[in-house]
């Protein structure tokens, strides 16, 4: 019987992509661009809570929106309304999106005179976490109505994330959703990540939030 290789592509395909990841960073940092990577899983709030965070950070910091979606321009729309610069990214099915989409996202938003360049990834828990985008600092929103299980059905989200918002939590009354145990369980995957209870509707917790990416977007422009 004749012998054969086996070649794991995906480990090939991860590590290909982090190199180019590392060199969108470096690209970003030479430009004085912070690149938030912002993640959750489909209806957990990211467009409202990200409206929510242009309107307090706009009259700080020249903000750029990219909005990636299967189909539909629905989010570009919406962030539209808040006069920043947008941008409608359709992956053609793709679950994430990689560095090299990331940059193509850019150039076609535009990073000129840009201090925070925000991608809204594809929602979905699972694919978008294994895909370095190249950005300064990762962000996923987890809604109360999800459960406060899913770091440990999901926990490679949870993981590389430096923030966790625990989104809607004006609803917790109507929930068995227990906030405390979501910090337990992101403590045991990212001791380093920070939990922050928020509701985007509301404005409840927006500001710690907001103090949080001011405060991450100076460290980096300090380094």
């Amino acid at each position: 019987m004749n012998e054969f290789r086996i070649l794991k592509i995906k480990q090939s395909v991860f590590a290909d992509n982090d190199r180019d990841a590392d060199a969108l960073r470096a690209e970003l940092k030479a430009k004085g661009v912070f690149l938030l990577n912002l993640m959750s899983s489909p209806g957990a709030g990211k467009t409202t809570a990200l409206r929510g965070t242009i309107e307090r950070l706009r009259d700080e910091f020249n903000i750029g929106v990219m909005e990636a979606d299967i189909d539909s321009d629905v989010d570009a729309r919406a962030i539209q309304q808040t006069g920043v610069r947008v941008i409608q990214l359709h992956t053609g099915g793709m679950c994430h999106l990689d560095a090299d989409m990331t940059r193509q996202g850019l150039a076609g938003l535009g990073t000129d005179r840009l201090d925070l360049a925000i991608l809204e990834n594809v929602g979905n828990l699972v694919c978008p976490a294994e895909f370095d985008t190249g950005a300064a600092k990762n962000a996923m929103i987890l809604s109360v109505p999800e459960g406060d299980d899913k770091p440990l059905k999901y926990p490679l989200m949870f993981t590389i994330c430096d923030v966790v918002l625990v989104n809607k939590t004006d609803v917790l009354p109507w929930f068995d959703f227990d906030i405390e145990a979501v910090r337990a369980r992101v403590a045991s995957l990212n001791p380093d990540a920070k939990v922050i209870p928020i509701s985007a509707r509301t404005g409840e917790g927006m500001d710690e939030w907001i103090n949080w990416l001011r405060d991450a977007l100076v460290s980096w422009r300090a380094r």
